[in-house]
């Protein structure tokens, strides 16, 4: 993008945004290493608290719990308040959670760690909610989609951090994943006492990077704090929730996009998430496996500056219906095909997933008032609760395998991924549906 373009979409009226844009969109890169550096965590306790598939994946059901439990509330905050007012306890709820890993390991409990992941996305609600309209707010109207995929292309860099604190600290030093001759797990046939003194410190070795980006949260939070930002979301007319929940009930572009948005999300968590069983079931350790989830998320990132350019030329609605066939396109290929090239189709998931957020966001809210645009993005927020209920169901799949690990013929981890290929036809049907709405 050039300069001057860059300049065009963070100035309005006379006014300049680029600072405020700068700050908000750090919280893009903050909320994506939360969200990666979890997602290898399913995995670990797995393992070290001998634990289901199924129950594992309670991971991403506390943790995408609770953008559902607070997104509405962090909505009606906002309004009554300010947005800055909303990333400042945001981030201070963030922090909190990350702070809570210190009793969770200590006291050696699955559910300690659910709940404060539980806690940590009640702030990860309010930035979101907060940080995703404030930007379509900092300009123009005509440029803030792609305005969000820029700001949007910061969230796959503080995911690719996460990813790589996951594969290069925890998941190499965790002792629980270490492994005989055969590749066999090394840890299931040891005796209870051995076991407690490695559960002790993986559990360990979980908690600290959570630790320290709480305390990086808290220096975020104090410059912000210090920082002057524009109160956009007080610039309009307040209106009723109750008036704008009925105006937004009428809108089906809006109310059919936060339906495609629960399926984006949910489709995309199951993707990272499942991605190290694939691969560990190709005879792969849980470090080595989490590289091939850097890979994909390489391709993300690539993927999403290549998608803001082609916004340049292409409607957004069409560019989310031709990238929703290349993500049903690899996910057949992930369960079809068994060995490496499998694992290599669903890596190219990620580069089709790229777009889908910001723009079925940015398509949503489209023409969403700018009074309703606060409510209207705490659906979409809300939206993510898809990341909470497919992990489990996807999880129950694999568990189902039995001891064959085997479903219709295929591996269960490969058949699991019907639940994303289904997700990706829904989002291929709203692109094309609201592309053919917006040419009539």
């Amino acid at each position: 993008m050039k300069a001057n373009e860059s300049r065009t979409i963070l100035h309005y009226n006379g006014v300049s945004y680029v600072v405020p844009f700068v700050l908000i969109t750090s919280l893009f890169a903050l909320w994506g290493f939360a969200n990666d550096i979890t997602n290898p965590m399913v995995a670990a306790f797995q393992t070290v608290m001998e634990l289901s598939a199924r129950k594992a994946s309670m991971v991403q059901f506390a943790f995408y719990g609770g953008y559902a439990t607070m997104a509405i509330p962090a909505a009606l905050f906002i309004r009554k308040y300010s947005y800055k007012s909303g990333v400042l306890l945001g981030l201070a709820l963030y922090a909190v959670g990350a702070f809570l890993f210190i009793p969770a390991a200590s006291f050696q409990n699955f559910t300690f760690f659910c709940f404060s992941l539980y806690i940590l996305t009640f702030g990860l609600a309010f930035l979101e909610t907060t940080a995703n309209p404030y930007i379509l707010s900092l300009g123009s109207k005509a440029s803030s989609t792609r305005r969000l995929n820029m700001a949007q292309s910061f969230n796959p860099m503080g995911s690719l951090c996460g990813m790589a604190v996951a594969s290069q600290i925890v998941l190499p030093n965790l002792w629980s994943d270490r492994r005989n001759e055969a590749g066999e797990i090394i840890f299931y046939s040891l005796s209870d006492a051995e076991k407690a003194e490695i559960r002790l410190h993986d559990l360990a070795v979980i908690r600290d990077p959570y630790v320290c980006i709480g305390i990086v949260v808290l220096i975020v939070l104090v410059i912000i704090a210090l920082a002057k930002m524009p109160d956009t979301a007080g610039s309009h007319e307040k209106v009723s929730a109750k008036k704008s929940l009925q105006t937004l009930w009428h809108n089906s572009v809006y109310r059919e996009g936060v339906l495609a948005q629960v399926f984006y999300v949910a489709a995309q968590i199951m993707v990272w998430t499942f991605i190290i069983q694939y691969a560990e079931r190709l005879g792969m350790s849980k470090a080595t496996a989490q590289n091939y989830n850097i890979v994909a998320m390489c391709f993300f990132l690539s993927a999403r500056f290549i998608a803001t350019f082609l916004m340049r030329y292409f409607n957004g609605r069409l560019l989310l219906t031709c990238f929703g066939i290349g993500a049903a396109c690899a996910s057949l290929g992930t369960i079809l095909i068994d060995g490496i090239n499998g694992l290599y189709c669903l890596i190219a998931i990620s580069f089709f997933m790229s777009l889908m957020f910001p723009t079925i966001y940015g398509i949503a809210l489209e023409n969403v008032s700018a009074e309703d645009s606060t409510l209207g993005a705490a659906f979409l927020v809300m939206a993510i609760v898809g990341g909470s209920i497919f992990p489990p169901l996807q999880g129950s799949i694999i568990d189902a395998g039995g001891a064959e690990h085997i479903i219709c013929g295929l591996p269960s981890v490969n058949f699991s991924y019907i639940l994303p290929l289904l997700c990706f036809v829904f989002i291929t049907w709203y692109g094309w549906r609201s592309y053919r709405k917006r040419a009539i």
